[in-house]
């Protein structure tokens, strides 16, 4: 069996650090803001939203950055120093200043390293090696949930033990090792230069061209086909590309409005339920906890067992029917939460085991949804624009939170029940788009020589 490329090791380590020191300084975001900068509590999510779609907004300009200016490589490496500043700030400043000082740092270099990294894994393979693709990410994504879970169960605690300075001190020092980490490995990743200033996608460019010449597109062209004599077909074509994906993309901006709430309205219903398991009160805030738990066991189940099987059963696993077969299975696990919901609403007392059923089928949902996303972003976005589409691909979680945000200040459900009803009915709805889209998207790898 062919084994995988010696310097993924370096990313991999890079990946799992990073993350740790991202979720663990997250995890404590909401509660510093409260109990020790006294934040009112809407004061204190606004912030913290904001700062959660500043994360997957600002991937657009780090993919800029590498793609047309620094190379992924160089990137990742100048932004980490901005992601351990901020990190620093957090843990020596105590104060409102150096909370939005210390965020706004992270989130350049968080955001901004995050379509490099997916891309840069991507980097090391050829057509010689492409197989490996679907396993490479699928232990990417490994690494974030392990990372995820020991430091949401450790910097809570150093928290209420140490205070703040110790509590977002520690994140720093893994982001540092992670940068450390990711240096080491400089002499072995393979380096895709950037494309130049003048040698870029110019995908907004010949959007907007071919907008203003629209009539003088002939009859069964393109639409993008006016801006050829321009820009040439090369470049056209990456665009054509561009544009399908992003169409695909589109509908999984809906799954994100329904995925992150597992940190927020699950959170709420958990806090209703009787949380006494095993001789112990568990914390509401505590049963995310689950989440990259179940992660790093689907991974791989899905992996060795259920895509073999599917395929033994005479049905292709693509990647598009990975993800709207997730997309089902988010909508379903919303149904499940919404029964709850009603009996909760009712006045009965239910245990949080009830909860341990949707929780499975969410994450099998982000396993089949997420993982994919990263490869299919990468395999079929053009290699001038590969950083570019995968922040596109970071985006469409940004979006989601908006659209969360916007429905929820809205506050038109009569019970929480009805709300959870809701999003299933829409995922359905986004989730049949989804496929009728997928059976028109024609697939092209564009993998590196």
């Amino acid at each position: 069996m062919a084994s995988l490329p010696k310097q993924i090791r370096y990313i991999i380590g890079n990946e799992a650090a990073e993350r740790f020191s991202f979720y663990g300084m997250r995890s404590i975001l909401v509660i510093f803001m409260t109990d020790y900068l006294l934040f009112e509590e809407h004061q204190a999510k606004g912030v913290y939203h904001y700062f959660a779609f500043a994360n997957y907004f600002v991937p657009v300009f780090g993919a800029l950055l590498a793609d047309r200016l620094w190379g992924k490589y160089k990137t990742i490496l100048y932004l980490s120093l901005f992601y351990c500043v901020g990190h620093a700030i957090l843990a020596a400043f105590e104060s409102k200043n150096g909370l939005y000082l210390g965020l706004a740092f992270i989130a350049l270099g968080s955001g901004g390293i995050k379509p490099c990294v997916s891309a840069l894994v991507g980097d090391q393979f050829n057509h010689s090696n492409q197989h490996l693709l679907q396993r490479v990410y699928s232990i990417f994504y490994f690494s974030i949930n392990f990372g995820s879970f020991f430091s949401t169960l450790l910097i809570p605690w150093t928290l209420k033990e140490y205070g703040p300075g110790v509590a977002f001190g520690i994140p720093g020092i893994l982001m540092g090792i992670a940068t450390l980490i990711f240096w080491l490995g400089r002499k072995e990743y393979v380096v895709v230069p950037p494309t130049g200033k003048e040698s870029g996608s110019q995908f907004l460019q010949i959007v907007l061209h071919a907008f203003a010449h629209r009539k003088e597109r002939a009859q069964g062209q393109h639409f993008l086909d006016v801006a050829i004599s321009r820009f040439g077909a090369k470049k056209v074509s990456g665009a054509k590309a561009a544009l399908s994906i992003f169409t695909v993309f589109a509908a999984t901006t809906v799954f994100w409005a329904l995925y992150d709430q597992h940190g927020s309205s699950w959170v709420l219903q958990a806090k209703a339920m009787d949380r006494f398991i095993w001789g112990r009160q568990l914390e509401a805030a505590q049963i995310p906890a689950i989440n990259p738990i179940l992660v790093m066991g689907l991974i791989p189940v899905f992996s060795f067992w259920v895509y073999p099987l599917v395929e033994r059963l005479g049905v292709k696993v693509t990647p598009l029917r990975k993800m709207g077969a997730g997309m089902f299975l988010l909508a379903l696990a919303f149904f499940w939460l919404g029964f709850l919901q009603s009996r909760l609403d009712s006045g009965q007392r239910l245990s949080i085991a009830w909860q341990f059923c949707p929780w499975l089928i969410l994450t099998a949902a982000e396993v089949m949804v997420s993982i994919t996303g990263l490869e299919f972003a990468y395999t079929q976005a053009p290699k001038e624009m590969k950083s570019t589409i995968m922040s596109f691909w970071l985006m469409t979680t940004a979006f989601g939170n908006l659209l969360t945000a916007v429905i929820s200040e809205m506050n038109r459900f009569k019970s929480g029940a009805m709300e959870f009803h809701f999003y299933a009915f829409m995922m359905l709805a986004v989730a049949g788009l989804f496929a009728f889209l997928a059976s028109r998207y024609k697939p092209h790898d564009y993998l590196e020589a």
